[in-house]
């Protein structure tokens, strides 16, 4: 397919891009310092070969109140140098390159600056940090606004081609716009007019710093789903203003960091948030960037094509894959490895002052580190198992010369991603597999399904090495008592050899009893497609259909002996525990089966306290003691989520008699599909 609209060229006042493709400012952790270093160049540098127009390096700290530690800095001239290389290697590998300008405001955690006080419009606890930030005199203020612009100077002085002004995500331009956080009593809080004074002066100093050829981008929240917080209708606005004010470019955004909306999992839809960016880009004449969950070129020519935006931001897929904008220029969009909106190497990364990995690319951060050689004397490979280890080492180690064959005993590649897919919210974990079938042909790799080999078959073969790719098997356990409730494993509800019944208790609330959890109450609660209908034909009123929306017909339990919710990347968790309170998904932590009995699993557990517990004994400092309450749960249907287990018998089978062979992924230990992909790419490279 062609992508005529991505591909063609636009001008953002005198700047000049090739095609329609942004990478927006994320915060990497790669700068503990503030200054360049080769593994933020690497990373960078990487991008811009793969094609994209302008890429956004940042947040980038210019106030010793600003934000976080690990970013980058232009706070001072002694910064100008290295980014000065920086932006030549950017610029010598035919991409443009922008520095997003960034304050924290009450979102600067202290512990992060020295034990600083955060400093915000008004003295407002920040649900974000969980901390009170002190209220900015105005002469603060106007020591921000200049550091601001020098900041922006500096920018242009080490090579930089735009700059960007970040007002989203709740950082300190936001808050200063925010009813809810600007709550100030002089001519810089109160109306809409003082509420943007702020950062129309912010814009002013920028641009009186950097002249009047030199373009200028703001990022701003299209909503901030916050409660009694702007809306789109105040982004559009705001957008006027910035219009007038001389900005150059608009990137919208999703809402706040501390909203309950999810942005950037998989809940939200691909371009679910492209209706904020139309209704800013109906209203102004500069060109307008859409950003959140566009991940395939398709959506990104359909928002084009429509109207809804002139620009389109990559930021994780770029991080996925950063020859995506070749990738689809030159008609290999099967071959793009599309991020899958998990979060768990970006965003919980950051949140935690990690750097940035990704799940699905192992490169992604480690590009001055990890280099790929041809190898002197290819070798020929069988890989035993086509799930996700399995595929990335013959990916890997073919592009390193070798001949590799790959054996499945099923009829599919992928592995465990089809019961990983299996929840709505994680659906694009299906496009890593079509992404290794494309490979696969592309790069010749030889692949039998269906092929279920023996040990002699195997020994016999005449291969070099042996790769064993197996995966893993769910764990069973015993349960107390006598029954005829069905039981089934979390493998069987997922793949759907199963079919669960209106009453089940999952054993296990991890993070796979969870999302089984979860792919039940969706099997059985209103369709999207049910949703549209009765939205569109007005067959009911919205009262009804909302109150229908958040109903399930399954009567679900989670029981473990631990805590529910465990087992899930930092941060990563919070939607889907949301989703399964939203339909009523009963939760019980430390909990012991007692019995089973024909109807029922008879169940001891702690009582959950409240809120309002929590909160007093937070605030009294006096715990109460657990309540054990005796529970009988009804039940036709149980589904163990207990974990898995290696499945390395052929593997063991194997090793006494194979001179060389070796054992990845989950048949060697079970982990996350990042592990796969590392481990993969370590033995390709060992080879």
């Amino acid at each position: 397919m062609h992508y005529d609209r991505l591909f063609l060229p636009i001008k953002i006042r005198n700047l000049e891009l090739k095609n329609r493709i942004i990478m927006p400012a994320i915060h990497l952790m790669y700068n503990m310092d503030g200054y360049a270093n080769a593994r933020f160049n690497e990373f960078y540098w990487r991008r811009a070969e793969g094609g994209a127009g302008l890429i956004f390096t940042g947040g980038c700290r210019f106030d010793e109140y600003g934000g976080s530690p690990g970013v980058m800095s232009l706070e001072t001239d002694d910064f100008i140098p290295g980014y000065r290389e920086f932006t030549d290697g950017m610029h010598k590998r035919g991409a443009k390159v922008g520095v997003q300008l960034y304050h924290a405001g009450a979102y600067a955690h202290s512990i992060a600056n020295d034990g600083r006080e955060a400093l915000a419009p008004s003295a407002i606890l920040s649900k974000f940090t969980k901390e009170m930030p002190r209220e900015m005199t105005r002469e603060e203020m106007r020591v921000i606004i200049s550091k601001w612009a020098a900041a922006a100077k500096r920018a242009q002085s080490a090579g930089f081609d735009i700059v960007e002004i970040i007002a989203s995500a709740g950082y300190l331009i936001s808050q200063f716009l925010s009813p809810k956080t600007n709550q100030r009593t002089d001519e810089y809080g109160g109306s809409w007019e003082n509420r943007t004074r702020f950062p129309l002066e912010v814009i002013a100093a920028v641009r009186e710093a950097v002249g009047d050829d030199f373009p200028i981008s703001v990022r701003i929240a299209g909503n901030d789903l916050v409660p009694g917080s702007n809306t789109n209708t105040e982004a559009v606005m705001f957008a006027k203003l910035l219009e007038k004010a001389g900005v150059d470019m608009i990137n919208v955004t999703g809402g706040w960091h501390e909203s309950v909306v999810p942005q950037l999992t998989g809940e939200l839809p691909r371009g679910g948030f492209t209706y904020l960016t139309s209704a800013v880009k109906d209203a102004v004449n500069i060109p307008v960037a859409a950003s959140n969950r566009i991940n395939d070129p398709l959506t990104a020519e359909m928002t084009l094509a429509l109207g809804k935006s002139d620009l389109i931001s990559l930021g994780r897929p770029l991080i996925a894959d950063p020859d995506w904008p070749k990738k689809a220029q030159n008609g290999e969009s099967e071959i793009i490895r599309h991020c899958v909106a998990c979060n768990q190497g970006c965003l919980a990364k950051t949140f935690f002052a990690e750097p940035v990995e990704c799940l699905v690319n192992g490169f992604a951060g480690h590009e001055y580190m990890l280099k790929m050689y041809r190898a002197k004397e290819p070798k020929a490979i069988l890989v035993l198992g086509a799930g996700v280890a399995g595929c990335e080492f013959a990916v890997q180690a073919t592009l390193c010369g070798h001949n590799v064959t790959v054996w499945e005993k099923s009829d599919h590649i992928g592995g465990q991603l089809y019961l990983a897919a299996a929840s709505h919210a994680k659906r694009e974990f299906l496009t890593l597999a079509s992404y290794y079938t494309s490979a696969f042909k592309k790069l010749g790799i030889e692949l039998l399904l269906n092929k279920n080999a023996g040990l002699y078959e195997i020994k016999t073969a005449g291969f070099d090495v042996i790769v064993t790719a197996t995966g893993n098997t769910p764990k069973s356990i015993t349960l107390p008592g006598k029954s005829s409730i069905p039981v089934y494993s979390y493998s069987d509800i997922l793949s759907g050899k199963a079919v669960a019944g209106r009453d089940v208790v999952i054993v296990g609330g991890a993070a796979v009893g969870c999302e089984t959890a979860d792919y039940l109450a969706y099997e059985a609660a209103m369709s999207p497609e049910e949703l549209y209908f009765i939205l569109s034909q007005r067959s009911e009123e919205p009262e009804k259909v909302l109150e229908m929306v958040d109903k399930t017909r399954r009567n679900i339990a989670i029981v473990d002996i631990a805590k529910i919710g465990t087992g899930f990347e930092q941060g990563t968790a919070w939607p889907l525990l949301k989703e399964l309170n939203r339909f009523g998904v009963k939760q019980y932590s430390y909990a012991k089966i007692l019995e089973l009995t024909e109807r029922t699993v008879e169940i001891e557990a702690v009582e959950p306290k409240t809120r309002e517990q929590k909160a007093k004994e937070r605030e009294s400092g006096i715990v109460e003691p657990e309540k054990l309450l005796h529970l009988s749960l009804p039940c036709d249907t149980i589904v163990i989520a207990a974990g898995s287990v290696p499945n390395n018998e052929l593997y063991n089978a194997l090793k006494s008699d194979i001179h060389e062979i070796y054992n990845i992924g989950d048949s060697f230990e079970v982990g996350k599909i990042s592990d796969a992909v590392s481990q993969a790419i370590e033995l390709a490279r060992k080879l």
